[in-house]
């Protein structure tokens, strides 16, 4: 089925709409920014904003909500791609950590401008990070039970394995001295020792 072109268009205009708002967010801050600064980053009329997004508020909140919904589906992925705890939590925080670093300017804006999104929005971002933490909890709890992973308190290593991977986000910058890959691989190393799991080449 062929798209019409309007709503190729408009779907292009909302894209670069929500590219503009990340880069003006995370320069000047959601307060600091105005709807005249995303549009002019964008290259559209101020108007454009109102005819594409109600608000500022919820471009924030469909980059909140996008962002959010892709994490969950890196952890998703990785519990999905192995039936061994070990396995998955390593493919879980290679991904994860990578995910910061390449979207890091994305990652900065979602989990350092929370506060600003209405309380309805907030709500439902608050729910998807806790499902996000519910799923990494569950992914400890089964390694522990199956003897694989020592630690006697999951949910504190869940919320201290997600802490790491999102503060990549802020102090991460392009062409430094470490590649997303780089500390894709690190993050799996602190992730095993965390959890008390032995190393796949010594089980």
């Amino acid at each position: 089925m062929t798209v019409p072109e309007d709503r190729s268009r408009a779907d292009e205009t909302r894209a670069r709409l929500l590219e503009a708002a990340v880069t003006a967010f995370a320069e000047r801050g959601f307060h600091g920014s105005t709807t005249r600064d995303v549009t002019s980053i964008a290259g559209l009329s101020t108007a454009a904003i109102y005819v594409h997004h109600r608000s500022k508020e919820e471009l924030l909140y469909q980059i909140s909500n996008t962002g959010h919904r892709d994490t969950l589906d890196t952890v998703r992925d990785a519990i999905a791609s192995s039936g061994d705890p070990v396995e998955q939590l390593m493919t879980l925080m290679r991904n994860f950590a990578i995910h910061h670093a390449r979207a890091h300017t994305v990652a900065r804006v979602i989990n350092y401008e929370l506060a600003a999104l209405s309380p309805e929005h907030q709500q439902e971002i608050k729910a998807l990070r806790h499902t996000i933490d519910a799923e990494v909890r569950a992914l400890i709890e089964h390694g522990v039970a199956e003897g694989v992973f020592d630690n006697p308190n999951p949910h504190m290593a869940a919320t201290a394995l997600l802490s790491l991977g999102i503060d990549i986000a802020r102090w991460y910058r392009d062409g430094g001295s470490w590649t997303p890959e780089d500390l894709g691989d690190y993050y799996v190393d602190l992730a095993l020792r965390i959890v008390g799991a032995p190393y796949p080449n010594s089980r």
